[in-house]
């Protein structure tokens, strides 16, 4: 896949994930198969004021690469000042717009899927950033309730000079319930010239090729399935390539990918940015003795008795 002038080694991507896509977990999926990962979003008011917190989340490596950066805002003028701040420190190959968040602490600052109700606004914002920036600009949406409305803003998208789009297949009010509706990213891919990529309800290797069949979107965005299991992405990759199942382990394969996250955490000095039990919840559910995993880590003092917590667990896996 190509996004403007960046060849995207597969078509595989990371949904940026606000508290999850950090840089160590990126890491791991792109070892697994992501062909582009994304920041957890970042506030454009935020990069504006400085707050070091906020603008460490662009933080990345040589590894990674390629890396896109989304941020949310509603000003145009505030956006560009802070996507081309992040240019500058960070070089990302590409910077993405969220318009698609429907949490209310971005809705009620008229951020996030807020600004689907805009789409003046919208294209003036991806007029704004595409026209001030070296780095290619992608946006992010979800689905209006009316199709016509959603092919809409995608239009706008595109004509404001977007070089790729993604579609997450649920509206605002769903949230995260309900099924996603891929009709309307079919026919948003029918008729802009522009990479479009599906998002919603891609959970497993089958998902994955039925909504690149049904849709013909250039690639698939994976988000909260992805969630503690990094190996995902070795899975369907291999499943797209090969047409066949990865035969593996999954409750080995949970705890060595824990164990190794944590790691990268300690080795890029992060461990105390995040929270270690819910991550811990994430990475182990579903597994069996999962629950003596997370309480075992929640009782632990430090890195060594978690990793020595974990080795136990392998040993006791079959």
């Amino acid at each position: 896949m190509k996004i403007a002038n960046i060849k995207i080694p597969g078509n595989i991507l990371l949904a940026p994930m606000s508290n999850v896509t950090n840089l160590p977990f990126r890491l791991m999926c792109k070892k697994y198969g992501a062909s582009l990962t994304y920041s957890e979003m970042i506030s454009s008011d935020a990069v504006i004021y400085e707050n070091e917190k906020t603008i460490n989340r662009g933080m990345s490596c040589e590894e990674e690469r390629p890396l896109g950066i989304q941020i949310f805002g509603n000003s145009p003028e505030i956006m560009v000042k802070a996507a081309l701040k992040i240019e500058e420190i960070y070089q990302p190959e590409i910077i993405d717009v969220n318009f698609g968040c429907p949490a209310r602490l971005l809705t009620k600052d008229g951020c996030g899927s807020a600004l689907l109700r805009s789409p003046e606004l919208i294209h003036e914002i991806i007029k704004g950033l595409s026209d001030n920036l070296s780095t290619p600009v992608t946006a992010k949406i979800r689905i209006l309730e009316d199709m016509q409305k959603t092919l809409k803003v995608a239009h706008l998208i595109e004509e404001a000079g977007a070089d790729a789009l993604t579609v997450h297949g649920r509206t605002r009010q769903q949230q995260y319930s309900g099924k996603a509706d891929h009709s309307y990213v079919k026919k948003i891919k029918q008729e802009l010239c522009i990479p479009v990529i599906a998002n919603g309800d891609i959970v497993d290797e089958k998902s994955a090729r039925e909504v690149l069949d049904y849709t013909e979107c250039d690639g698939i965005m994976i988000g909260r399935a992805a969630m503690g299991n990094p190996f995902l992405f070795k899975r369907i990759f291999h499943f797209l390539g090969t047409g066949e199942m990865l035969d593996y382990k999954p409750c080995n394969q949970r705890i060595a990918d824990l164990k190794e996250y944590f790691g990268l955490m300690e080795e890029y000095n992060l461990m105390h940015t995040i929270n270690v039990k819910a991550q811990a919840q994430w990475f182990t559910r579903g597994m069996r003795n999962g629950r003596h995993i997370r309480r075992n880590i929640a009782a632990s003092k430090s890195l060594k008795y978690i990793f020595e917590s974990l080795d136990e667990m392998c040993r006791r896996a079959y």
